[in-house]
């Protein structure tokens, strides 16, 4: 059996896009996947308006539960694939580590109406990564609330 394949989600401030891939990888991978998120520069707690739309999907973001961290090395190097958001020259990059960059708007400072596409939009990204993982997305061994 392969070891579990772990997944990092990294922006500038570890509060919103980021946020939402890892609990949509976290929702859709379960117990499949390992997942971690982390910023360059945390903000001091996930957007507000993040939260809310991703409650609106079910999922709870809320800065009781999820709280913006700085990224590590350990944590980057050991990932199967680091995915970056908009975090450009302050994302780490460690050779023979897998990445992706995928661009998608800021949702910092956006009003719920405007971040729901991007909710979205984060969501269709991490089902074909899952996918490309070899992971059924949404699998019945996703137990809520799995965390890395």
């Amino acid at each position: 059996m392969s070891p579990t394949p772990s997944v990092v989600f990294l922006c500038v401030h570890n509060a919103g896009r980021s946020q939402m891939a890892a609990a949509w990888a976290r929702r859709l991978g379960g117990a499949a996947v390992r997942v971690f998120s982390g910023g360059s520069d945390p903000a001091a707690e996930v957007n507000p308006a993040a939260v809310t739309v991703m409650a609106e999907v079910g999922i709870d973001i809320a800065p009781a539960r999820e709280v913006p961290q700085r990224w590590t090395a350990e944590l980057v190097r050991s990932a199967a694939v680091v995915i970056t958001m908009g975090c450009g020259d302050t994302c780490p990059f460690f050779p023979g580590v897998r990445y992706e960059d995928w661009e998608l708007a800021d949702p910092a400072g956006l009003p719920p109406e405007q971040i729901r596409p991007i909710r979205d939009e984060i969501k269709r990204r991490v089902e074909d990564l899952l996918r490309r993982l070899g992971i059924a997305p949404g699998s019945p061994q996703a137990p809520e609330g799995a965390s890395g």
